[in-house]
């Protein structure tokens, strides 16, 4: 089990800020964002924009192999405008 922490659009997407979910301990980042978009489909929209940060560490979603600890936190991070 890790924790899914939701920032911004992502979290008003998911109607949520944090969550618990179940997932294998191996698992791409890939897989991993399908996992949470399986919960939460609306997510799907922004899947192009955000990155993962598992353990404080940014991770792209793609085809990167995670090796999660229970109780890891992996947060997701929309786009963050600025100037």
């Amino acid at each position: 089990q890790v924790s899914v922490l939701y920032f911004a659009r992502s979290a008003e997407l998911a109607g949520l800020r944090s969550e618990t979910l179940s997932v294998p301990r191996e698992i791409t980042s890939l897989q991993l964002w399908e996992e949470i978009v399986k919960v939460h489909p609306r997510l799907a929209v922004i899947q192009d924009q955000v990155v993962f940060a598992v353990r404080q560490e940014y991770v792209l979603i793609g085809d990167q192999l995670l090796v999660l600890q229970p109780g890891d936190e992996v947060a997701i991070i929309p786009p963050i405008s600025g100037g």
